[in-house]
């Protein structure tokens, strides 16, 4: 397997596209809440490289929406977005940004009062 094999099912080449638009590298800038400060504000996983952790083996690179909020859609809306609204996401930055994403719409929730079972 080569470092730029396509996942199944991505016959139009849409994760290829988006890989090489991202020059193979992630393109998170913090929103996962690491500042990438020492890489020049970019995370520095490279697809096919190796993490920055002992043990964490060949880094495979994500095509993911690149609004974190987009990180909440259901798999069929996300299919089915455009390649200029989707960015290639290392595993370690899709998934903090996706539960920063969580956290934020449920702080913005508004509270809702508890149900009763009977009225006093």
């Amino acid at each position: 397997m080569t470092a730029r094999t396509p996942p199944l099912g991505d016959q139009q080449g849409l994760w290829q596209a988006v890989l090489a638009a991202a020059a193979g590298r992630c393109q998170c800038r913090g929103t996962c809440g690491k500042n990438h400060e020492k890489d020049g504000g970019r995370c520095p996983a490279v697809h096919g490289g190796y993490g920055h952790r002992h043990g964490t083996g060949p880094v495979r690179l994500l095509a993911a929406p690149a609004d974190p909020h987009g990180l909440l859609l259901p798999s069929h809306q996300a299919a089915a977005l455009p390649k200029r609204s989707l960015a290639a996401w290392c595993p370690t930055c899709h998934d903090a940004t996706r539960r920063a994403a969580i956290a934020a719409r449920h702080a913005s929730a508004p509270a809702t009062e508890p149900d009763t079972l009977f009225d006093l």
